[in-house]
């Protein structure tokens, strides 16, 4: 991938939206919700405090993520669907 995501940025790799129930009911892609779950593929560098110290990112390359539903920027690479958003709208690392 040729993207640096800057400060406190993470590039996402959304999970792929069930495309059935667990009972085997095929879901149509207008009913389908909005992963929130993925894979982190680029982590920026961290932001700077207030005094000028500087805070490392919580997450790694490689990382399976939750996060808001309405979170972060859909943007499109090589063809791939990526998601760029703050470390903040981060919920949790699984």
């Amino acid at each position: 991938m040729s993207i640096k995501p800057l400060a406190d940025r993470v590039v996402v790799k959304a999970a792929a939206a069930e495309s059935t129930t667990k009972s085997g009911i095929i879901i149509p892609d207008t009913a389908k919700e909005k992963p929130q779950r993925g894979e982190v593929v680029a982590v920026g560098a961290g932001k700077t405090a207030d005094n000028g110290t500087a805070i490392k990112p919580e997450v790694q390359v490689g990382d399976q993520v939750l996060y808001g539903k309405w979170s972060g920027t859909e943007i499109t690479i090589d063809g791939e669907d990526y998601l760029i958003m703050q470390e903040k709208d981060i919920f949790a690392v699984l």
